[in-house]
């Protein structure tokens, strides 16, 4: 083992092993590809990198050694085909093992890699396409991608070459079969460490998805992701379960693990099967894992006690409330406390209850010792512990701040929104107990002010989340003469109950009891299903009625 990631950061731990600073030395021409990938390729290139499977059973083990030679293939393919540095390259590519490869040749060539997911429609292309001119683009074979893409080709005048894998397809070029025959000869085109490397579109709530810029030093901020949070071990295998169109992705997918050395675990599905990953999870014997807290409320409902899972030493969730039953649930059946982080595709882990940090279940943690975080009101004053205010990143004063994106693109408008008062405004609210602990509340624009009382939705969805009726729920505020607004929770039920107003009050005294009363919804409504975004977050602007779905 090389420890490359010792070379690229100074740590300092307190006396109980805990971060409590971090500082990044990036070169000036860092890259990502060569300078860890290529560079473990060359002192231990039979290491393992990345074991990959799918529902149907196929598998397949990537040593460093073949990462390099097949991202130096396909960054010869795409030079072949005139895509050059600066160019913008999206990858609609799910799981599959090309992502890899194919995401290192692009870094290797200097391009901008805009990663997609495969849900997306001949609108959603034909706006990412125009948006950020994208010159070129790879593709899954599976489903109606490629016709989405062959449709928005049209309105599309920037789009000059389609790439498909494992298949011929008309009017695509088929990249298995051109890296397959291309040469692995390949000399070092430079980069600057400020150069894009990475676009991101966020799934917003409300609005058109933003562009989300990452340049060449983004991957070694993630080192505090793989190494403090999720704890990988460089001789084991880490599960984040995100499909790679998503930044969570970037964050457990190949960055950070990668510099610790660590082996990524992969596995290929488009529909979640509780029992199917419980079963990767013991034949593969993961030994860190990652994933949002439903989850592992499935795992538990499908009794994850019948499954070994003796070669977990980790695990961690973010991205949603954490039901502190699940907590408790994973802790007895596995000896494993689930340590939650915050942070957005904007950024890395900004809060985060880091290894041996004495964590509290269903708090986000404190501040990464990368982020100067503060929490601020209106008018960018710092509030009192106990007061919500929105989570705020000042820059810091001790040199670059590493792991922020380098700005909106094309979008000087949103930058200076997002960068008013000289600090980082998240649109996130949180407020800081007595100990400095963070707790979620919700998004600036989905707090709820009743009877003079500012309340998220966050808290309160994650109460009703532990009612069995619940499967899903969106809180949000609605007009009212007397209070300025009251809450009301939309509800979708698990199968087994129904709709009725006896239930509808007793979801309300539930509340009622597990939180401050002045909480309680006042108007309940049960639905079907939530209106959500492509990623999967409720979209709470349709919930008040205000965009139409």
């Amino acid at each position: 083992m090389l420890n490359l990631h010792q070379e690229y950061c100074t740590e300092k731990l307190d006396e109980n092993g805990v971060l409590v600073d971090f500082q990044i030395h990036c070169p000036d021409n860092f890259n990502f590809a060569y300078d860890v990938v290529d560079r473990i390729a060359s002192q231990e290139p039979d290491r393992r990198a990345m074991m990959w499977c799918n529902v149907e059973g196929e598998e397949k083990m990537f040593t460093f050694g073949e990462l390099k030679t097949l991202s130096d293939k396909a960054a010869n393919v795409f030079l072949s085909h005139g895509i050059k540095k600066g160019d913008t390259v999206l990858l609609i590519l799910k799981r599959h093992y090309e992502y890899w490869y194919t995401l290192l040749g692009l870094h290797k060539i200097g391009a901008v890699a805009i990663p997609a997911t495969h849900l997306l429609t001949t609108k959603d292309i034909v706006y990412r396409v125009q948006s950020a001119d994208i010159k070129a683009v790879v593709t899954t074979p599976d489903g109606e991608v490629s016709d989405f893409i062959n449709q928005a080709k049209a309105e599309c005048p920037t789009l000059q070459k389609q790439f498909i894998v494992r298949q011929d397809k008309q009017g695509f070029i088929n990249l298995t079969k051109e890296i397959e025959s291309a040469s692995d000869a390949l000399e070092r085109i430079e980069v600057s460490k400020n150069d894009p490397m990475l676009l991101y579109f966020t799934s917003g709530t409300t609005g058109y998805p933003k562009m989300v810029v990452h340049n060449y030093s983004y991957p070694l901020a993630h080192i505090i992701t793989a190494k403090y949070w999720q704890h990988v071990n460089p001789e084991g295998l880490h599960l984040t379960v995100s499909e790679t169109g998503w930044a969570k992705a970037a964050w457990g997918k190949i960055y950070g693990q990668w510099l610790m050395e660590a082996g990524i675990m992969v596995y290929d599905f488009d529909k979640f099967v509780p029992t199917d990953l419980l079963a990767v999870i013991e034949k593969y014997k993961v030994t860190t894992f990652c994933a949002p807290p439903t989850i592992f409320r499935f795992f538990i409902k499908e009794g994850m006690g019948n499954y070994d899972l003796s070669s977990l030493e980790y695990a961690t969730i973010a991205g949603e409330a954490l039901n502190l039953e699940v907590y408790k649930k994973f802790l007895e059946v596995t000896g494993i406390k689930l340590m939650e982080a915050f942070g957005q595709t904007e950024t890395t882990v900004i809060l985060a209850n880091l290894f041996n940090f004495n964590n509290k279940p269903g708090s986000m943690g404190i501040p990464s010792p990368m982020y100067h975080v503060d929490l601020v009101d209106e008018n960018c004053n710092s509030v009192a512990p106990m007061e919500v205010g929105e989570i705020v990143v000042r820059p810091r004063e001790d040199g670059p701040q590493y792991g922020l994106f380098a700005g909106y693109y094309k979008d000087e408008e949103l930058n200076k929104q997002a960068w008013r008062g000289g600090v980082y405004h998240t649109g996130d609210t949180a407020y800081r107990d007595e100990d400095g602990y963070y707790w979620y509340v919700g998004r600036t624009d989905d707090i709820i002010k009743s009877s003079g009382y500012r309340i998220g939705p966050f808290e309160i969805e994650s109460v009703l989340m532990e009612h069995p009726a619940v499967l899903e729920c969106g809180i949000t505020g609605v007009p009212d003469e007397v209070r300025g607004q009251v809450i009301k929770a939309t509800i979708v039920l698990t199968s087994g109950y129904k709709p009725s107003d006896a239930l509808a009050k007793e979801l309300q005294d539930y509340v009622k009891h597990a939180t401050a009363p002045y909480k309680y919804p006042r108007v309940i409504e049960f639905v079907d299903e939530l209106p959500k975004t492509i990623s999967g977050k409720i979209r709470r602007v349709v919930l008040r009625g205000e965009e139409k779905d």
